[in-house]
């Protein structure tokens, strides 16, 4: 789950193009603007090219209307609103940059008496995170609580491949959220994401151009569609952290490329990890990936330490030209989780207070693993298992 940046400026206009021709467009299609959907596919450059467009366009406007949940019944689903403090049973009014809405979503899940709890998951308020001195200094972690953190981070591993390997068109990201709540429950973990700051779910279900903190709910996902699930388990005092992007049946060649650049800008970032490294190191390689392949690197979230706390120092800036202070040492653990998008960098956030969008409404992917700083180099204490659904081509060849 991404900490946040100094960087957040989300107010820059988009250009956009027609759909029809591709041409600089300056018309909308009036139904579309009625219906509040997304400005991108109802952009024209004329009428002309309206009109001949308009017997396939307007079977986007039959689709605006969410769906009833998996189930069938909507009984006490409900929209997201205020940071996960309120519901609504109407789906709010946004400016939306592209084709995905917010669903309705399902009650809080139940936690057993015998799980152990960090501080917010009564009343949704961390109260030593903010407070500790680790906001400030980088913790060298104790053999101890290094051992504790490879265990957490294998459950979140194990919890992360359970979620996988239901992904595909018709399942809804409720259904992930059930799968992943159950499975840190049984594993004897706390679903770290689960009421932190209201966060009303046990995951992140970040669906095509959301960028990270997306809530789950009753939408099915559609083939096409790319999905990153984040994973946070919370296990014998300590969090693991970790998110990966997958496809959902058959993907755009530009999607599948997306995904893996942002899969190797962090496999090239975790490479460099090692003593005496600048933090802000990670940033440019990331940058220099990302900008070669015409992509562009989120700037408003960023890695974090992790440990006895869910985020803590160092921040971990993906971007280059960053300003992160402070050098690796061994006995160290954060988290690097670059998001990469297809168009601008710029977010905007949905009103539900949680869910960050691109700008422009193209596609974001995202990557995230814990790591301990060693000796001679890295340990990634939430790598990929031998059991670990293989779905990504690139790993296979």
């Amino acid at each position: 789950m991404a900490g946040g940046s100094d960087e957040t400026d989300t107010t820059s206009s988009v250009t956009l193009s027609c759909a029809r021709c591709g041409k600089p467009a300056h018309l909308q299609c009036p139904k579309c603007m009625e219906l509040k959907l997304p400005r991108e596919p109802a952009a024209f450059c004329s009428q002309d090219c309206f009109k001949t467009s308009w017997s396939s366009h307007k079977s986007v406007h039959t689709k605006a209307k969410p769906e009833e949940n998996s189930d069938g019944n909507s009984e006490g689903w409900l929209y997201c609103v205020r940071r996960g403090q309120s519901r609504t049973p109407k789906l709010p009014h946004f400016d939306w940059t592209g084709g995905l809405r917010p669903y309705p979503i399902s009650p809080y899940r139940v936690v057993p008496a015998h799980i152990d709890l960090p501080d917010w998951a009564v009343d949704g308020i961390p109260k030593i995170e903010p407070r500790s001195d680790l906001q400030h200094v980088v913790e060298i972690k104790t053999p101890e609580q290094i051992e504790r953190m490879r265990e957490t981070c294998r459950i979140a591993r194990e919890v992360l491949d359970a979620a996988a390997w239901i992904i595909r068109p018709g399942v809804t990201t409720d259904e992930i959220d059930r799968v992943v709540h159950e499975a840190t429950i049984a594993a004897g973990g706390y679903p770290s994401p689960l009421n932190y700051h209201f966060f009303p779910k046990s995951c992140c279900t970040s669906i095509n151009e959301v960028i990270c903190h997306g809530i789950p709910d009753a939408r099915k996902l559609e083939d096409g569609d790319i999905v990153n699930i984040d994973v946070t388990v919370y296990y014998k005092g300590v969090h693991g952290d970790l998110n990966e992007t997958y496809f959902v049946g058959n993907v755009d060649e530009a999607s599948q490329r997306l995904v893996q650049c942002t899969y190797e800008c962090l496999e090239k970032a975790i490479s460099i990890v090692k003593p005496g490294v600048r933090f802000r190191e990670i940033g440019e390689i990331i940058n220099r990936h990302s900008t070669m392949s015409g992509l562009s690197v989120v700037k408003s979230y960023c890695g974090h330490g992790i440990g006895e706390l869910f985020h803590c120092a160092p921040n971990i800036p993906h971007y280059g030209r960053n300003k992160a202070v402070g050098v690796m040492k061994a006995g160290q653990t954060f988290t690097i989780e670059p998001m990469i998008n297809a168009g601008v960098w710029r977010d905007r956030m949905w009103p539900d207070g949680w869910t960050a969008v691109t700008a422009d409404g193209k596609r974001s992917a995202q990557f995230e693993h814990t790591l301990l700083v060693t000796e001679t180099g890295v340990e990634v204490l939430t790598a990929r298992l031998p059991s670990s659904p293989k779905v990504f081509p690139w790993l296979n060849e």
